[in-house]
C-alpha cells in the first residue's frame, strides 16, 4: 500500500484552506438582506435627454442588482419640460424606492429640478440649498402673455399640484412655485411639508429615512437604509457627452465657430485646418440641436445674417448689408433657443462678443481680398507684362527667339537684336509669342 508523502499533504491542506478563504470572502462580499446597500447618482447642470436616459437607465440597474433605493443627488438651474415629464414619470413609476436629494450645500433645485424633488418617494435638502422658481417662460425670457402663455401656466401648475398629490406634499406651495415663481431654503421648506428631511450628509440622510414607509408601484414598502452600502454610478460615455453639448452656450459656440471654420477655408483655400476644424464643430452643434429645442426662424435669421456680412464684402451697398446682418445676426442668436419649453438662455454677453469676432473677421478677410483683387496681376498672360527674362536664343527684327521667364521658356520677338544670355523685359503678349525689348543690364543689377 503506498503512502502519502507528507510535503504533498500539506500542500493539499493548503490550496483546501485557501480555497475555502476565497469562497468566504465572495460571499462576505456580496450583498444580502442584512448589508443593504443603494445607488447613487449625481446630476448637475441643466435637465436635458442625456439625464433622462441616465436617471431611467440607473432606476433598471439599481432594480436589476437587487438595491434597496436609488438616490438622485441633484443641482440644476433647470432644462426641458420635455425631460422633465419622462424624469417625473419614470420617478413615480419606479420599481424600487428613489430618493432626491438636493446638494450639496449652495446647490438648488430650480425650475424643473423641483418637479424632479417632488418626484421622489423621499425628497431631502441640505443645509444651504433651495428649491422653486418653476414659472415658465416665453421666447424673450420673459413671462408668458395670452391665451397660450394662460394655457402654458395652468398645464404646468397641475402638472406640479398632480406630483405633489401624488407623494402627499404640499399642492398648494407647488402651484405658487409654477404662477408666482416661488421659492424657498431648506428649513421653511421642510416646515411647508415641501421636502421631507433636511440632512447634511448622505449617511444622515439614509438614517432618517429609515424606518419610513413609501408607496412604491402603489404597494407600501418600508425603508431599511441606515448604515447602508454606497455605491455610485456614473454616466456612460455617450450620456456624458450629450450632457454637456446640452449647454446652449457651448452649442452657440461650436455653431459660430463652425461657420467661421468654413468661411476661412472658402476665403483661402487649400489651408484645411479651418475647414476641418469648423465641420467638426458644425457637427457637434447639429448634435446639440437633436437635445435642445431649437427655434429655426432664429437659426434662418443667423444664417440671413452671416450671408448679408459676406455679401457687404462684394457688393457696394454703403453700409446697408453690413448693418443688417448684424441685426438680424443678433436676433436671430436671441431667438435661437426655444424658452417656450426651457428655461435656459444663450449668455447675452457670449452673443455680443460673437457678433462682434464674426463681423470682424468677415469684414477683416473681405478687406483682404478687395486689396488683393486691385492689385497688380500676377498671375496668367498679363502677369508677364513687365517681367525681365534671359534670352535663350538671338532675338533680333523679323527673326524670333526664345526668352526663358517665370520658369517658361515663351517665343519672342523685338525690333532690337539681342544676344543670349541677355536680359529683355517682356511688354506685349501676342498669343503664344511674346514682344520684348531690351534691358539696359547696369540698370537691372542696380533694380
Amino acid at each position: 500500500m503506498n503512502r502519502v508523502h507528507p510535503r504533498y499533504r500539506f500542500a493539499a491542506i493548503a490550496i483546501a484552506t485557501l480555497l475555502i478563504g476565497a469562497i468566504h470572502s465572495i460571499a462576505a462580499a456580496s450583498p444580502n438582506e442584512a448589508t443593504p446597500w443603494v445607488e447613487l447618482i449625481k446630476v448637475e447642470g441643466t435637465i436635458n435627454p442625456a439625464v433622462g436616459d441616465y436617471i431611467e437607465s440607473s432606476i433598471s440597474d439599481a432594480y436589476g442588482r437587487g438595491a434597496a433605493a436609488l438616490v438622485i443627488e441633484l443641482d440644476t438651474p433647470g432644462g426641458l419640460l420635455s425631460s422633465t415629464q419622462r424624469i417625473v414619470r419614470d420617478l413615480l413609476n419606479a420599481p424600487l424606492p428613489v430618493l432626491v436629494y438636493v446638494a450639496p450645500a449652495g446647490a438648488a433645485a430650480a425650475s424643473a429640478g423641483t418637479f424632479i424633488t417632488e418626484a421622489g418617494n423621499i425628497a431631502a435638502m441640505a443645509p444651504g440649498t433651495s428649491i422653486g422658481a418653476a414659472h415658465p417662460v416665453e421666447m424673450t425670457g420673459s413671462g408668458l402673455q395670452g391665451v397660450v402663455g394662460t394655457k402654458l401656466e395652468n398645464f404646468t401648475a397641475t402638472f406640479a399640484r398632480s406630483i405633489a398629490r401624488e407623494r402627499g406634499r404640499n399642492e398648494q406651495w407647488m402651484e405658487a412655485a409654477v404662477r408666482q415663481s416661488a421659492a424657498v431654503g431648506e428649513n421653511e421648506a421642510l416646515q411647508k411639508h415641501v421636502i421631507d428631511i433636511v440632512a447634511p450628509n448622505l449617511t444622515s440622510l439614509l438614517a432618517q429615512a429609515s424606518g419610513r414607509t413609501v408607496r412604491v408601484k402603489g404597494e407600501p414598502v418600508v425603508l431599511h437604509l441606515a448604515g447602508a452600502l454606497v455605491v455610485p454610478r456614473e454616466m456612460s460615455t455617450g450620456q456624458s457627452l450629450l450632457n454637456t453639448l446640452a449647454d446652449p452656450n457651448l452649442m452657440y459656440l461650436l455653431l459660430i465657430g463652425g461657420l467661421l471654420g468654413l468661411y476661412f477655408e472658402f476665403a483661402h483655400p487649400g489651408v484645411f485646418l479651418p475647414g476641418v476644424a469648423g465641420v467638426i464643430c458644425l457637427v457637434l452643434a447639429l448634435t446639440s440641436f437633436s437635445v435642445l429645442p431649437i427655434n429655426f426662424s432664429g437659426l434662418l435669421l443667423m444664417l440671413v445674417g452671416i450671408g448679408l456680412l459676406v455679401a457687404e464684402v462684394f457688393v457696394t451697398s454703403y453700409g446697408v448689408f453690413g448693418i443688417g446682418g448684424v441685426i438680424a445676426f443678433v436676433i436671430g442668436s436671441l431667438l435661437l433657443i426655444n424658452t417656450g419649453e426651457t428655461n435656459l438662455t444663450i449668455n447675452r454677453w457670449i452673443i455680443a462678443g460673437a457678433a462682434s469676432v464674426l463681423t470682424i473677421a468677415v469684414l477683416g478677410l473681405g478687406y483682404l481680398v478687395i486689396r488683393e483683387r486691385r492689385g497688380p496681376v500676377r498671375t496668367g498672360r498679363e502677369g508677364l507684362i513687365g517681367e525681365v527674362g534671359e534670352v535663350r536664343d538671338p532675338i533680333g527684327p523679323g527673326a524670333p527667339g526664345h526668352l526663358f521667364v517665370h520658369g517658361e521658356i515663351w517665343r519672342a520677338h523685338s525690333d532690337r537684336a539681342l544676344e543670349t544670355g541677355s536680359h529683355a523685359q517682356v511688354t506685349a503678349v501676342h498669343g503664344l509669342e511674346l514682344e520684348v525689348r531690351p534691358i539696359d543690364e547696369r540698370m537691372q543689377r542696380e533694380g
